[in-house]
């Protein structure tokens, strides 16, 4: 889908130095440079659509080091080893000689072995049965996903909640216009539950994701099953202590299976 805000935002174009260039999307904009989740499907898409790669990604870890500015950055990637199993990928995205971001991935062979998933995703009603989050008005890249709230929403406040709130929210999402599930969008979706302080002490803060890790349990074929249907997600926080947070997240799709797992590390100043 070219065409697709996603595909637009994430998209790379070749260097002659072997660098793949992106460019930041207005469509993705966050309230210090572009969403997170957008800049981590850029830097998964270089080794997606490297010729190099022989397996899909199992494991992804991004680490946010300064913010992008608004326009082009480039990125790098060397493969660090390639086995009979796994390829270990590192990258680095800079901006005007800044690294921006660096990332490893590493993409690991499926075969039909012993299967067994003994979690399950928490009950809850149908997506059609759930209201839409109202995201007009709101920062650009919350236009580009439907989430629906089951329960946990946001409850915002000029101070801090006297009684602190629960950090665990639950909500169906889905790309905003639809589009079919994959490896790049899912990375992106995994980084979409907001961050963990909001939901406890209802108000803002400077904040930002430091690094991010999603792990995918779920084959390619299982993807294209389903295609552009809503994710049932789950976020939730154990500590915020020292100028950080933990933020843990699950992806549940069709059939009840999970599909991604993920931890994150939040700064916050106050």
């Amino acid at each position: 889908m070219k065409n697709h805000p996603f595909d637009i935002a994430s998209q790379i174009t070749p260097l002659d130095d072997g660098r793949f260039r992106g460019t930041t999307s207005p469509a993705y904009a966050n309230m210090a440079g572009p969403f997170g989740g957008a800049t981590a499907a850029t830097l998964m898409r270089v080794v997606i659509e490297h010729p190099e790669r022989t397996a899909n990604p199992v494991a992804f870890t991004v680490n946010f080091c300064a913010a992008l500015r608004d326009g082009d950055f480039d990125i790098s990637v060397k493969l660090q080893r390639s086995a009979k199993y796994t390829q270990h990928w590192s990258l680095e995205l800079e901006q005007n000689d800044i690294i921006c971001a660096t990332a490893t991935v590493i993409c690991g062979a499926r075969a039909n072995v012993f299967s067994h998933q003994s979690g399950e995703p928490p009950q809850a009603p149908p997506p059609e049965e759930c209201m839409e989050m109202e995201t007009v008005g709101a920062l650009n890249w919350l236009n580009r996903y439907k989430f629906r709230p089951v329960d946990g929403t946001i409850q915002f406040s000029r101070d801090p909640h006297v009684e602190l709130k629960s950090p665990r929210n639950i909500h169906w999402v889905n790309d905003h216009p639809e589009r079919p599930l994959d490896y790049l969008s899912l990375a992106a979706i995994a980084d979409t539950f907001i961050l963990r302080l909001l939901y406890v002490r209802g108000t803002m803060a400077p904040m930002g994701t430091v690094s991010m890790t999603t792990y995918f349990h779920t084959t390619g074929e299982e993807l294209a099953k389903q295609q552009s249907a809503p994710l049932l997600g789950v976020a939730t926080a154990e500590r915020f202590h020292g100028n950080f947070h933990d933020q843990a997240m699950t992806l549940w799709g069709k059939d009840k299976l999970l599909l991604a797992s993920g931890t994150q590390l939040v700064w916050y100043k106050e």
